[in-house]
């Protein structure tokens, strides 16, 4: 029996996607020995592939950077979400007809596409456009304007009428969809005007395998032992993280002015600053008892070492605290719908993390907020986080079947 061919292609804004498509794809390789996994996706999440040791096919460096488009749209401490997917629309049409080319050329027996919206737009669009099996991975559904411009009320509109003819379209389309979460996770409300539900759209079109991590929370518990592992001391310790993006910059810059008054009240306080793979350490004005980083690899053990996380609103990084029990504030990027509008909302759910406005937020309150949380015992509900395996499980079934 010759090898299955399965190429992934992992979505790249931030790098919470790349994380748990290479845990799918170990999960494959244990239930199918037999596939051959290739990547297409690009930078930052190219990095991160290159260093797990999995194979990039070359058409790879083609692909223009869905991050630069996102950072393009921002402003202070504002991402609009909305204005960047509308700005990649020619980006996103020229990967998918990339994709087609390559799955012609190299045979590939199925693709499993990590938010590829743009092979669900290509081929609503063109209904000759899809010729090859697609696994479709989503992790929120429907998009939402946050802003009270009305060019934006309109692109969301637009969206959602294509996003929600795709999953009608079932298996001409995508011939599995998967929601990497809840059912809960999806807004209990219509895309839009004369559009169907949301949640019950989903439940009729998706199937739900549970979170994905990268790592066993079990194994963190003890904090004492990975700071030793870690090479930290005992000193109090907080982890501010902006995600796989430059575009919350302002974060950690309000994060040094709050130091001192921090430090204050515990003297032996130590921060340290993720800048993540597109922002420079030197970019940030540090003072002594800061140290600021780049791209840093299993950034969970970190976050496991930590009395408190200060974060952006990702999707990832989120989940990661809840699952590890760890007090943490988040903030949101204002007009970026999926943070706003998903992530939010899951973490409310699952009583996690303390929300935070970065516009009404100053170096004051939010050191007297770190200082109400740092270090303070909480009890998150459990979470699902067998979502690998489950995910892996439909996926084999999909191309056996």
């Amino acid at each position: 029996m010759s090898r299955k061919k399965v190429l992934f292609i992992s979505g790249s804004l931030g790098l919470g996607h790349v994380g748990r498509d290479i845990e799918i794809a170990k999960a494959l390789r244990k239930k199918e020995p037999d596939f051959d996994i290739w990547w297409l996706a690009e930078d930052p999440a190219s990095m991160v592939l290159e260093q797990a040791g999995e194979k990039l096919i070359p058409e790879a460096k083609l692909v223009a950077s869905s991050n630069a488009k996102l950072e393009d749209s921002v402003q202070g401490y504002n991402a609009n979400l909305i204005k960047a997917t509308m700005n990649s629309r020619k980006d996103w049409s020229d990967k998918a007809k990339l994709v087609a080319k390559v799955v012609e050329k190299e045979g590939f027996d199925l693709v499993v596409g990590d938010e590829t919206y743009e092979i669900v737009i290509e081929a609503v669009n063109n209904p000759d456009f899809k010729k090859f099996p697609l696994v479709m991975i989503y992790d929120f559904i429907g998009v939402d304007s946050v802003t009270r411009n009305p060019v934006d009320a309109i692109a969301t509109y637009l969206v959602n009428k294509i996003w929600a003819k795709g999953m009608q379209a079932g298996t001409s389309i995508a011939d599995k969809s998967l929601f990497i979460g809840e059912v809960e996770d999806i807004p209990d409300r219509k895309f839009g005007f004369m559009l169907p539900n949301r949640r019950e759209l989903a439940i009729k079109s998706l199937d739900f395998v549970g979170y994905i991590l990268t790592f066993d929370p079990t194994e963190y518990k003890d904090k004492d032992k990975v700071r030793r592992l870690l090479g930290y001391n005992e000193d109090p310790l907080i982890i501010c993280s902006i995600g796989g993006t430059s575009a919350g910059k302002n974060l950690l810059d309000l994060c040094v002015k709050a130091y001192p008054l921090m430090k204050n009240e515990l003297p032996d306080l130590r921060m340290i600053l993720v800048c993540g793979p597109h922002l420079s350490p030197d970019s940030i004005q540090t003072v002594e008892g800061i140290e600021a980083k780049g791209y840093v690899p299993e950034l969970f053990k970190h976050l496991a070492a930590a009395d408190l996380g200060i974060v952006a609103g990702g999707g990832t990084i989120t989940l990661e605290l809840t699952a590890l029990q760890k007090p943490f504030l988040y903030f949101p990027l204002k007009q970026h719908f999926e943070q706003e509008m998903a992530v939010a909302p899951r973490c409310e759910r699952h009583r996690a993390g303390v929300k935070m406005d970065f516009e009404k937020t100053t170096p004051q309150s939010l050191a007297k907020e770190a200082l109400l949380n740092i270090s303070r015992k909480v009890n998150y509900p459990s979470i699902p986080i067998n979502g690998a395996e489950n995910a892996a499980h439909l996926i084999s079934q999909t191309l056996r079947d």
